[in-house]
């Protein structure tokens, strides 16, 4: 059989400076390159129109097109990632398997299993940093301790990075690639269908850096880059584009510079994988849990038509703005008093761009409940926020068109109402020994 290296995609789609792929390329036994529908992954997901899996599958169709370029091909299976090792070393005589980190507690766990199958059966197994800049114990502060707090670890990150300037990996030119045919599947094969949705190309120009810092919180226009769902699955590399943001725009980075932070709690205080807050305190919160009002938020019917405007954009695309994303988030939590578990949960379902430790690092800011959060008593007026980021109402008007007419829902709630609600109860949980 013939000797072979395999490199297993995941969240690097790209053969652009893709690091592992790199050290793969460079050795001596030709790459076998993998990309595995893990059904554990696919069989969490309710809808099985659901667009994150459809845009893994048009980036396998042109990775595998890329790579038929370089002489080789995209082998693509469905099937547990261990019992996909062994059929494939039935095929091949594997030497080493190579690929990037993961940081999730899935993706963590699964790698631990093939690592030690793969020592088991004298085969290197080789993993590397690709999708964040700085991981794990790269930058920690003076004393040794991971930061918390966004601000300081973005100082020492920035001088970390003017210390040890950014490495690119050419994966793109080398073509130490195994010559063999593969056949590729289909959406359907893995029990999914199309969406139809339209997904943002993995470009950005350089007048939207630019100016990003001055549009990016106004969700009527295209003043954000809508990367996430690239950077997510990687078909854009993370070094690439903060080197295009270095002198561009200091809040761009720093936006590049949140996944770093966010993929740093998240190996330190691997708690918050298991349902926990952060901050352990806030698990003592009391939540009203209101179905029918969670219903409601859901469906964009709230009354409140920021609100309902970004609930109807992520319906309807898989997307919402980042601004927006505070906003419902704030109102589920606090207005409502809903548990921001739900909505983690409910944004993990929609969102194409769907990064856990983003997710919930977002949803414990919006609760008060995570680092560098938003303090509990800070609670998002909806209308002041909507004069404030659309005050020609252009958003609004888009999503939520009947907005004005009677037929439109009326507030579920009322905003001083809530805010008082909400504040007794962070107080009465806070307050508990």
């Amino acid at each position: 059989m013939q000797s072979v290296s395999i490199f297993w995609f995941r969240r690097d789609l790209r053969i652009t400076d893709n690091h592992g792929l790199w050290a793969a390329l460079k050795r001596e036994n030709p790459v076998l390159p993998l990309f595995i529908f893990d059904p554990t992954i696919l069989e969490r997901l309710e809808d099985h129109r659901d667009a994150r899996v459809e845009f893994i599958h048009n980036s396998l169709s042109e990775l595998k097109s890329n790579i038929q370029k370089q002489g080789g091909d995209l082998c693509v299976l469905h099937a547990q990632p261990l019992e996909a090792f062994k059929n494939l070393q039935s095929q091949y005589t594997i030497r080493a398997i190579y690929t990037n980190h993961d940081y999730e507690k899935y993706g963590c766990d699964r790698d631990d299993v093939i690592m030690r199958w793969a020592e088991s059966q004298q085969i290197k197994f080789h993993t590397y940093k690709d999708q964040a800049i700085f991981e794990k114990n790269e930058v920690l502060s003076g004393q040794g301790t991971p930061y918390t707090v966004f601000t300081p670890y973005s100082r020492k990150w920035k001088e970390r990075l003017r210390a040890e300037p950014i490495v690119q990996f050419p994966s793109e030119v080398l073509q130490n690639y195994l010559s063999a045919k593969f056949d590729f599947l289909s959406l359907e094969s893995i029990g999914f269908e199309s969406t139809g949705l339209a997904f943002p190309k993995p470009t950005v120009a350089d007048d939207l850096i630019r100016n990003y810092g001055e549009r990016r919180d106004f969700p009527a226009l295209p003043g954000t880059s809508r990367l996430s769902v690239h950077l997510r699955f990687g078909t854009v590399s993370i070094r690439s584009l903060v080197l295009r943001a270095i002198g561009k725009s200091e809040v761009w980075l720093n936006e590049l510079i949140w996944r770093d932070f966010y993929f740093n709690i998240l190996h330190h205080f691997p708690h918050i994988s298991t349902g926990h807050a952060f901050r352990k305190e806030y698990d003592r919160m009391e939540w009203r849990n209101n179905e029918e009002e969670f219903d409601a938020w859901k469906q964009g019917q709230t009354g409140y038509p920021i609100v309902d405007a970004g609930m109807r954009e992520l319906n309807a695309t898989g997307f919402m703005h980042n601004r927006v994303r505070m906003i419902v988030a704030s109102f589920l939590v606090k207005h409502l008093l809903i548990d921001w578990r739900w909505g983690e949960a409910y944004f993990a379902a929609k969102l194409v761009d769907f990064d856990f430790s983003a997710n919930n690092g977002g949803w414990q800011w919006a609760a008060g409940s995570g680092c560098d959060a938003a303090p509990y008593f800070r609670v998002f007026n909806p209308t002041l926020q909507t004069k404030k980021f659309d005050g020609e109402l252009a958003y609004i008007r888009k999503w939520v068109p009947e907005f004005q007419e009677l037929s439109y829902a009326k507030p579920i709630v009322n905003h001083e109402m809530a805010r008082e609600r909400v504040l007794v109860a962070y107080k009465k949980a806070l307050a508990k020994a």
